[in-house]
């Protein structure tokens, strides 16, 4: 069953200029609220990745780009624990061939 509303936990973390706001950066996995490990079961303390409740998982996916500048690599067994299928598009097509 998928995670509802995960959180981020990264390998680093970079500061926005315009607003003074923490996010994430480098290696990124998905993190429920409440739990001390990341939805891949890596332990969030002894693999020194940093929290952040204020960044939504959606937000820091390459498609996004909302939050996303910074971030090398996104776990791919988070990605699956959160709901991604391998076979899932990024894209749709809107205007079919006949």
């Amino acid at each position: 069953m998928p995670v509802r509303n995960p959180a981020v936990a990264a390998a680093g973390q970079w500061v926005d200029p315009d607003d003074g706001v923490r996010y994430p950066s480098g290696e990124v996995h998905a993190w429920e609220r409440g739990r001390n490990e990341t939805v891949c079961g890596l332990s969030l303390s002894r693999s020194g990745l940093a929290r952040f409740p204020h960044v939504s998982w959606a937000d820091v996916q390459p498609e996004s780009g909302r939050h996303a500048e910074e971030v090398a690599d996104v776990c791919r067994r988070c990605r699956a624990g959160t709901g991604a299928r391998r076979d899932d598009r990024g894209w749709t097509r809107t205007n079919p061939r006949p």
